[in-house]
């Protein structure tokens, strides 16, 4: 079965359907959605979501694009959540964290450093309590290197990969791995592409970022978590594997990257 690392099930462009659509998501395959929090005020929702689906889990974090508006009240409020969800075994991790130089106002200087900020303690969160961190890395991949250098979490994903095969070996060799999705199936993307064809199997895991990152077949329409087999299927592709060695590796890798995720599949199966 196919896992989509990083999804927004919660997100308005689906309305009242998420549930229907992570079902149809089953239905093709999909057997597990990672359903990751943006900001204090989804915590609850994206736990209760994922308590009302039975292929969904969920984490929880602050979202460099909602950094604005945050207070540091809000980072003691997410790791009284995440020590308080640790009983629950579809809290899986830390996320959406990470850091985005890419809009142009989260780059002036006092923004940029309350993002740097937020992002070094939401990863001693992650650590504190040993979990993967899923992280946002929107043209700031080398930012992102060097605050996981000094605090490093058990592992995670770089979410929406898009740099530079020096910067993935760095991930890789602190033991993250690299999401990929709907943006590699756009023959113009060329330098996703290839780094989803070369970087080393074990270190890929899929995704959807549903509503977001629509795939070739589809944008500039909504994304769904439905749509993960098919950019599977577009990975297997670009790397001249069936789609099958896609599936079973990139499970394996979901499970490597977000260890939790394991015993929730053993007690889904168990019911």
């Amino acid at each position: 079965m196919w896992i989509d690392t990083h999804c927004h099930l919660d997100a308005h462009e689906f309305g009242g359907a998420a549930v229907d659509i992570a079902r149809q998501a089953g239905e093709a395959g999909v057997s597990m959605i990672v359903l990751v929090a943006v900001d204090r005020g989804n915590f609850a929702t994206v736990a209760g979501l994922a308590a009302s689906i039975p292929n969904a889990c969920y984490a929880l974090g602050i979202h460099p694009i909602f950094v604005p508006q945050a207070a540091d009240e809000d980072l003691a409020a997410l790791r009284a959540a995440v020590e308080a969800s640790l009983g629950d075994p579809r809290f899986v991790g830390v996320g959406e964290i990470g850091l985005d130089f890419f809009i142009p106002m989260l780059c002036e200087p006092d923004m940029r450093a309350k993002q740097e900020r937020f992002f070094r303690e939401q990863l001693r969160i992650a650590r504190d309590f040993g979990l993967p961190a899923l992280m946002h890395v929107r043209r700031s991949q080398d930012q992102v290197l060097k605050h996981l250098r000094q605090i490093i979490p058990p592992g995670g994903i770089a979410h929406a990969f898009n740099g530079s095969f020096q910067q993935a070996q760095n991930f890789i060799d602190l033991g993250f791995h690299l999401g990929f999705g709907g943006a590699m199936t756009f023959t113009r993307a060329l330098q996703i592409r290839r780094l989803a064809a070369e970087l080393p199997l074990d270190a890929i895991v899929l995704e959807t970022d549903a509503p977001d990152i629509a795939p070739a077949w589809i944008h500039p329409g909504r994304n769904s978590p439905g749509e993960l087999p098919r950019i599977g299927a577009t990975l297997a592709a670009l790397r001249g594997l069936e789609e099958e060695e896609i599936r079973l590796a990139t499970h394996r890798n979901a499970l490597a990257a977000i260890p939790r995720l394991e015993s929730l599949q053993s007690l889904i199966a168990a019911l």
